[in-house]
């Protein structure tokens, strides 16, 4: 088991976050001139010099697997490193989410780095981020909880480069099962659902938790 954080002065753990936000965005930039660009071999091993290099100076403490970043606020709270909503994450778009009534709506834009068909993003995408706003949907409910199944409808594909929005709510449950529906449309186009999802996520009993999440 992982020793617990010592808890940062908040100043300290601002300014560490806002630190964090400043790299991911560079790094979401990199990412994205690095698939966009046409760029001549002798330049692209030049870059692939610097970034080894940049990489060398990243020389902290290595985080174990399932160690809770110090950042972090788990389970509810702030995912710096977060893939769909870690503002220090190069591959997050990132996603950010309000609360929306009975549920959560996330705002984003996808660019040509989750790009599959020409010109629209892959549909894993669609996936992740139905998956991750249904899991705030349950949070924001006050019923954390876990996937266990996902079922989505593809009704047209999703642009990149184009402001999204990721609307999640729960519809029901049933013991330690929470029923959630979601869909993704285009800012501009709100009512034309390009996918749909409908998730059984469950609860788990305490033993259950501390035993996936024994850093918690």
């Amino acid at each position: 088991m992982n020793a617990p954080h010592t808890a940062a002065p908040s100043t300290d753990l601002d300014h560490q976050r806002e630190a964090i936000a400043g790299l991911g965005h560079e790094l979401r930039a990199l990412v994205d001139a690095t698939v966009r660009t046409v760029t001549p071999a002798d330049v692209l091993h030049r870059v692939t010099g610097e970034v080894r290099r940049l990489t060398a100076q990243l020389t902290g403490r290595r985080r174990t697997r399932a160690e809770i970043p110090h950042v972090d606020e788990f389970p509810g709270g702030i995912r710096m490193f977060s893939p769909v909503t870690g503002p220090g994450s190069p591959l997050a778009p990132p996603v950010r989410v309000t609360p929306d009534g009975d549920g959560v709506t996330g705002h984003c834009t996808l660019g040509i780095a989750h790009e599959c068909p020409p010109g629209y993003v892959h549909g894993g995408m669609s996936a992740m981020l139905l998956d991750e706003l249904m899991g705030w949907a349950c949070s924001a409910a006050g019923t954390p909880a876990m996937t266990v199944s996902l079922q989505l409808r593809y009704h047209g594909p999703v642009p990149v480069e184009t402001p999204l929005r990721v609307r999640a709510r729960v519809t029901g449950t049933e013991a330690r099962k929470v029923f959630v529906t979601g869909s993704i449309t285009t800012e501009a186009d709100g009512d034309r659902q390009l996918v749909t999802a409908e998730a059984v996520f469950v609860t788990p009993d305490p033993e259950r938790a501390r035993a996936l999440f024994p850093a918690r």
